[in-house]
């Protein structure tokens, strides 16, 4: 069986699988995400994540989470709701709605490898949804599955950017795909719409300790007080960078039942949230990404919002 026919076997179950978009790079040292990794960990631009300078070696060279890697497979996975919440009440991201991500994904990437292994023959690999030392937005890039806009999110151009991005490292080579244009031009909505002001000036650099998804996920003790008035109503994660993208005109409602709010979460009010229990929050997040707060956190966000 030669490369042609591999990908077009792999693309075929990815998209049966639910997946939108598919890419395929060449596993090898990613030597200009390297530098800029480094420059932006110069900087202190992820704040308390600590977790980011670890591993350097493995986040830029597949070959080093999976010996023999030859290719990496970039997924695309829609998440965008129809429906939303009310207009008062504290705000969840997007993404934030449904089952975690990590489980209903990996669960198809599981899939997805079994089935190749069954249809081409031996394959040896791992995969990967945002949770092991992968760059996955570059990977991404690199696959063809959009450009890295000025938010520093991936952006297709047939749909926007609120999708999940999730990585197959495989010892066996594919036909490769290529990188597209950038498209984002002029425009600079997500850089002056930022209430942080965590994009650079320029954009295609976030300061990561600034932007809201940090301060009310990654960050575990005490919001800043510089950020006072800056929250927008944000409790769990941010959308506004993506809300402001022209681009995500192109959004689509997604096909996933898993990812279906929980009965009542879009209706709750101001003071439902204000007045969470710990009981109620178990329930309500229960298989959730927004247990990873933990209701301590959470309840920190709902205060900061409250007082400010």
């Amino acid at each position: 069986m030669d490369r042609q026919e591999r990908s077009r076997i792999l693309k075929e179950e990815a998209y049966r699988l639910g997946f939108n978009f598919v890419g395929i790079a060449k596993a090898e040292f990613m030597e200009p995400e390297a530098q800029r990794l480094e420059e932006w960990l110069s900087k202190g631009y992820h704040g308390r994540m600590a977790y980011m300078e670890n591993h350097f070696e493995k986040r830029v060279d597949p070959t080093k989470l999976v010996p023999g890697a030859k290719s990496v497979v970039s997924l695309v996975y829609n998440y965008f709701p129809e429906q939303q919440q009310t207009p008062d009440s504290p705000k969840l991201a997007r993404y934030a709605y449904g089952e975690d991500y990590h489980f209903v994904i990996k669960r198809k990437l599981k899939t997805l490898l079994k089935i190749l292994q069954e249809k081409i023959g031996a394959i040896e690999g791992r995969v990967f949804v945002d949770s092991a030392p992968v760059l996955e937005r570059d990977w991404a890039y690199r696959a063809g599955n959009g450009w890295i806009g000025k938010n520093t999110l991936l952006i297709h151009p047939k749909q926007g950017s609120f999708f999940f991005l999730a990585e197959m490292i495989l010892d066996i080579e594919f036909d490769f795909d290529h990188p597209i244009k950038d498209y984002c031009g002029t425009c600079r909505a997500c850089i002056d719409a930022c209430p942080t002001e965590a994009i650079a000036e320029n954009g295609y650099v976030l300061d990561g300790s600034k932007c809201i998804s940090y301060l009310t996920i990654e960050l575990k003790e005490e919001i800043p007080t510089e950020f006072k008035g800056k929250m927008e109503n944000w409790v769990f994660g941010c959308d506004i960078c993506q809300e402001v993208c022209p681009w995500n005109r192109f959004s689509k409602a997604h096909q996933e039942s898993d990812f279906e709010p929980r009965e009542g979460l879009l209706a709750m009010e101001k003071k439902e949230w204000e007045e969470i229990t710990e009981e109620v929050f178990q329930k309500l997040f229960k298989k959730s990404a927004v247990k990873r707060t933990k209701f301590k956190g959470f309840k920190r966000n709902l205060n900061f919002l409250k007082k400010n």
